[in-house]
């Protein structure tokens, strides 16, 4: 019976096992070709990662993309070579070591091991890198302001990536733009851009990612409901919002371009800004990020207003702690606590919140965006942080001025001196302590050598108040590096604000004509 299951002496079995082993194969080959036809992580780059881009210098640059699973992926740059194998999910990354500035233009290879042709970067720089990020007057374009727009005959070594304005319902791995030979078309972004250029005498790229009407709550992670309680709120009442959802989707997924209801729909939104505009460049390397925004949030002192729908913010007085968590979550998305914030303080404006009570406009109890101001330089209880003070700018009337200039100015300055460390003067006198003297206040500054004003007339824009409370203007006297202030009505007078209305009239600067920044040393609640 055995030999009836043989074939020439060799069990039937044995030809069993090599049938399957056989089969294996052959479906091992086949699940191959087929990861390399159709896989689902095509072989591609992180979205900045394109001809003419500029790299951080100083400092471990990442690179990283999607590709078959498994495959090994190596990086060329600058005679380094690194390799990294992308994980079950096609995700990779690798970290370049530190480079020195460039202005030579280089080639970047990144090829995987799993597709026959590699991605070939061209025309690469490495300088200094800044997101420059806000709403409406961080896009404030080139073109509306003259003395910007004058800069530009002798722009050079400037370099820009614009992040197409869009919204998502989920953190997006991916973002639409190309990096330009050519400065961004902002105002403030490229005076920025030029006089940092010229100073640090490196390329400069500009990432802009902004749109105007946004709060800070549009460019928020949704985890941060897990610090701020107000964010949680509004997380919520969205997540349960059926009807605003399916209109994003209807919007996303309609005709293009936008109509102007629907684009304005959009970018006062929470979170879904940073899903579309801001994660995707995440870990690109730069110096840090300018942030030039608040203006949406300055509809209510306390916040969280139910109309008009996109009053439901923080308001100005949460702001500032707002400010500090946000910059504290974006320094762990980068793994980079000394990734630099400027903060580009708000300009004078005349609009305040309490314009039906019968208080002056001009006068320090308004609710006006001197308090906003107050919650912005909260910022600067963080390291690594500025705050860029445009007290002596700004319109009464227009939320848009066209004095764009001085801002860039100044962020640069801040850049030199903080992060590049320059010898340069880039703060103007700062409160350093007050005094009082019989009816008089002395008030002593810092970062400065001499005190002066650019009229070369008195101090203005000091007022005094008592214990009541009232305020009223003060006369002011320069003497070194102090004021002395007084005012008629006030006998005793125990507490000075400086420059601390919606648009101040100010003159009081530093020996580099940087001015002063507004302060009170109350403790008055608005």
């Amino acid at each position: 019976m055995k030999r009836a299951f043989r074939v020439c002496n060799i069990p039937i079995r044995f030809f069993a096992i090599l049938f399957v082993l056989f089969i294996g194969v052959v479906s091992f080959a086949q699940t191959k070709s087929i990861d390399k036809s159709t896989n689902n992580n095509p072989f591609q780059l992180g979205s900045l990662f394109k001809d003419h881009m500029v790299l951080q210098r100083d400092m471990p640059i990442p690179v990283w993309g999607k590709a078959a699973a498994g495959s090994t992926i190596t990086v060329h740059f600058a005679n380094y070579k690194k390799q990294t194998i992308a994980d079950s999910n096609g995700k990779w990354s690798v970290k370049l070591s530190a480079l020195k500035g460039s202005f030579e233009p280089k080639t970047m290879i990144i090829s995987s091991s799993m597709d026959e042709k590699a991605i070939k970067i061209s025309d690469v720089l490495v300088g200094e890198v800044w997101i420059c990020s806000g709403q409406s007057n961080m896009q404030f374009s080139v073109n509306g302001a003259p003395e910007v727009k004058k800069l530009i005959p002798s722009a050079k070594n400037i370099r820009s990536f614009k992040v197409k304005n869009t919204v998502a319902l989920e953190p997006q791995d991916s973002c639409e733009g190309t990096w330009e030979v050519n400065y961004p078309n902002s105002a403030v972004a490229f005076s920025f851009a030029y006089f940092l250029e010229k100073s640090a005498n490196v390329p400069v790229g500009i990432i802009l990612t902004s749109w105007g009407s946004s709060s800070i709550e549009a460019w928020m992670p949704r985890d941060m409901t897990e610090t701020v309680p107000h964010f949680k709120v509004m997380m919520d009442e969205f997540d349960a919002d059926i009807k605003t959802k399916n209109r994003i989707t209807a919007i996303l997924d309609g005709p293009k371009p936008w109509k102007k209801d629907e684009d304005i729909f959009l970018r006062r939104q929470s979170n879904v800004l940073y899903n579309a505009m801001m994660h995707p460049l995440i870990p690109y390397a730069c110096r840090g990020l300018v942030w030039y925004q608040g203006e949406r949030n300055t509809q209510s002192m306390n916040g969280m207003l139910k109309e008009p729908w996109f009053s439901r913010n923080s308001g100005i007085l949460k702001y500032g702690d707002v400010l500090k968590e946000w910059v504290k979550r974006y320094r762990k998305g980068w793994d980079n606590n000394e990734l630099y914030f400027q903060v580009v303080m708000l300009p004078g404006y005349g609009k305040v919140l309490d314009a039906g009570k019968d208080i002056d406009p001009k006068s320090p109890n308004a609710h006006s965006w001197a308090w906003m101001r107050e919650s912005q330089m909260k910022a600067l209880e963080l390291s690594n942080t500025s705050v860029i003070n445009t007290i002596d700018l700004g319109d009464v009337k227009n939320i848009h001025p066209k004095d764009k200039l001085p801002v860039g100015k100044r962020l640069s300055l801040m850049a030199l001196h903080d992060v590049l460390n320059k010898k340069v003067k880039a703060v103007g006198p700062t409160l350093k302590k007050v005094k009082i003297k019989k009816n008089a206040i002395v008030v002593s500054f810092n970062n400065v050598k001499k005190l002066k004003t650019t009229d070369g007339k008195a101090p203005t824009g000091f007022w005094l108040s008592d214990a009541s409370g009232k305020w009223f203007p003060a006369d002011a006297k320069l003497k070194g590096k102090k004021v002395i202030l007084n005012a008629s009505e006030i006998e005793k007078p125990l507490y000075v604000r400086y420059a601390f209305t919606g648009k101040p009239n100010v003159n009081l600067v530093n020996e580099a004509d940087l001015p002063a920044y507004p302060f009170r040393t109350d403790s008055f609640k608005p």
